[in-house]
């Protein structure tokens, strides 16, 4: 079967396209993101803003044609943080559904956490039991998920996303020292309240999906263009993303949009970004994560029934 899927979440809008045939991805035909920054405004006003709202619209236009195009036989969007947190949520949603013909999901954060799981570890070894951590750092949320094999022992949705802490914290351009430590002083207290110590203790290894992760590889290798294959499977450690997080918040945001490995679409949120990653991977006692293509769009392809 052939299936899209189209996530739309906080910060970007993104088309996953593949064949799935028993229960695995067996070839992907398209992967496209673009930022939109849906939940721009929905942390102080409660409410997805029109002019939000139809930049996400344009991009569906160029995704339905695409969809159309490759002959897909169900396409459905999930969204998430930014949809569930705003008051008109559910109608921007029923829009989607009507007007695009995505089959609407407005996930919960337990959905959104299996989901997460399931892509970040489709492609292993099921019989690996090494206890593994996957970090999904969105816009609104950040996603902690921990199993083992093809199994979720525990997962945690927080209040802890790249455009809402930037909203938050980071008023100047360059941020201040005391933005920054600020914001990961927030980061480090959301985290420690989800994750009891007996779990943290648990892990052994972890994953970063989603744009922030990606970035991270991205810039290390310093990519240009950005190259999936190269990215995939990237391990990167907690010294150079010390090293990274002091080289962008020195710049201000026009120059990070020219830092080479980064898309410039994500210098306004990737200094929050970095900080939710230290302070994940300080809560844990890990000194490393590993990089991955594979997240929420898999997994909703291969599990969203």
């Amino acid at each position: 079967m052939r299936r899209a899927v189209v996530d739309i979440g906080t910060n970007s809008t993104r088309l996953f396209i593949a064949d799935v045939d028993d229960g695995k991805v067996v070839d992907v035909l398209e992967r496209r993101t673009e930022i939109t920054r849906l939940g721009a405004g929905v942390d102080a006003d409660g409410r997805l803003s029109d002019e939000a709202m139809e930049r996400v619209f344009v991009v569906l236009d160029q995704y339905r044609k695409l969809i159309d195009s490759d002959g897909v036989d169900r396409s459905v969007a999930v969204l998430t943080s930014a949809v569930r947190d705003a008051v008109n949520g559910r109608e921007f949603a029923e829009t989607i559904g009507s007007r695009w013909r995505l089959e609407p999901h407005i996930l919960t954060g337990d959905e959104e956490a299996g989901l997460t799981f399931l892509g970040a570890t489709s492609e292993r070894d099921p019989d690996d039991r090494t206890p593994t951590l996957v970090m999904d750092i969105g816009g609104g949320s950040t996603e902690l998920v921990i199993g083992a094999g093809r199994e979720m022992t525990f997962h945690v949705s927080t209040q802890a996303g790249v455009v809402r802490q930037t909203e938050r914290y980071l008023g100047s351009d360059p941020p201040t020292p005391a933005e920054l430590d600020a914001l990961a002083s927030d980061v480090r207290s959301i985290l420690a309240s989800g994750v009891p110590a007996r779990v943290r203790r648990s892990v052994a290894w972890a994953i970063g999906v989603a744009g922030t992760a990606t970035s991270m590889a991205s810039i290390a290798q310093e990519l240009d263009p950005y190259d999936p294959d190269k990215v995939e499977g990237y391990v990167v450690g907690i010294d150079e993303c010390r090293r990274i997080l002091g080289r962008l918040a020195s710049l201000t945001l026009e120059e990070r949009r020219h830092a080479r490995g980064l898309h410039p679409d994500r210098a306004p949120t990737i200094v929050a970004g970095v900080v939710i990653l230290l302070e994940t991977l300080t809560l844990f006692g890990l000194d490393s994560f590993e990089v991955s293509e594979n997240d929420i769009l898999r997994g909703a392809a291969l599990g969203l029934e």
